[in-house]
This record gives structure tokens, C-alpha cells and sequence, in this order.
């Protein structure tokens, strides 16, 4: 630790003393100049964040001052899910609006590779990024979700016999 005054090297024993309103860490010989001495009150912590509300904690370069940084998590909406073509649709809307990529990305604050990956099918946007592209480009991505197609249950077929069939066909044979 160093004076604030003189900036010689403290040793030992820092004297903090108030020299003409400011309050000082300083040596022996600075501490002559001060009127009183002072004393750091602990700080209490105090908590920021919303109990729902993730946050980072995030470490200043001037020692350890925690600061609190909001998370930003997009709600994902289940009942909803991405046109299987979204990528044409996309590309078609873009060159309908006369937008390059470069333009569009500019518009949405993304990169223009990101833009060419999605239009070519590498990359799916995600929520955020989909409700960026609908409200600039004036499309819909987002359609209902359609229920799974299962497939009808198969009948057996005369011909065809399984494991189970073959076993108790053998019991019955040899039964007899």
C-alpha cells in the first residue's frame, strides 16, 4: 500500500486521517498534516436482484464490486412451432422487402452470416430472432403446433408370423 499524499511505500500500520475534507490513507510523516482518523464502516450488502429474475455476477477490474447483470431468457411458446420451409419464406420476403443480407442484418442488429445460414436451412432461428424476422419482413414463421400423425395400428396379416406365433405353434405340435 502506498501514501495518497507523498506515495511512499506503508509498511506498517496505514494512518487514515482527514487532510482539508478528504479522507486519506497515508504514512506516519503524511498523518501529521490530518486533523482526525477515521474508520471504514463495513458495508452492508445489499441484495438487487428479483427472486424470479436470473442474474450474472460479474467481477470489476477494481477489486471485488459485485455487478449485477439481468439475464435475458426468451419465453418459449410450445403451442407454436417454426414453418418446415422457413428458410424460402424467409429468403422470398427479404428480396420481396429489396433488403441484402447485410441490410436485414442491420435492421435486426444480426449477422449477415447468421441471415444466410437460416435462409439455407443450416440454422433455426430461435424465439427472439423468429419474432425479429415476422415484425420486419412482415411474415408469419410461427404456425400452430399439428398434432403427430401416429401411425394406424397394423393388422396381422395371414402370412406373416412372429416369434410368439412360431413358439406356441411348436408347443402345440409337439402336445399333440
Amino acid at each position: 500500500m502506498r501514501c495518497e499524499v507523498c506515495g511512499r511505500k506503508i509498511h506498517e500500520n496505514p494512518n487514515k486521517v482527514i487532510i482539508e475534507g478528504a479522507k486519506m490513507t497515508v504514512c506516519r510523516e503524511c498523518a501529521k498534516h490530518g486533523t482526525t482518523t477515521w474508520s471504514e464502516a463495513p458495508k452492508p450488502k445489499v441484495e438487487l436482484q428479483k427472486p424470479n429474475l436470473p442474474s450474472v455476477v460479474l467481477t470489476s477490474n477494481m477489486g471485488s464490486i459485485p455487478i449485477k447483470k439481468k439475464v435475458f431468457q426468451p419465453k418459449v411458446d410450445t403451442t407454436q412451432e417454426i414453418v418446415e420451409d422457413y428458410g424460402e419464406v424467409i429468403r422470398q420476403a427479404r428480396e420481396k422487402a429489396g433488403l441484402s443480407h447485410e441490410e436485414l442484418g442491420k435492421k435486426i442488429n444480426e449477422k449477415e452470416s447468421l441471415l444466410r445460414k437460416i435462409e439455407t436451412g443450416k440454422v433455426a432461428p430461435n424465439d427472439l430472432l423468429v419474432s425479429k424476422l415476422e415484425h420486419i419482413l412482415k411474415i408469419k414463421l410461427l404456425v400452430p403446433v399439428s398434432e403427430e400423425k401416429t401411425p394406424p395400428k397394423t393388422t396381422k396379416v395371414a402370412n406373416e408370423l412372429t416369434l410368439g406365433d412360431i413358439i406356441q405353434f411348436d408347443k402345440k405340435n409337439k402336445g399333440s
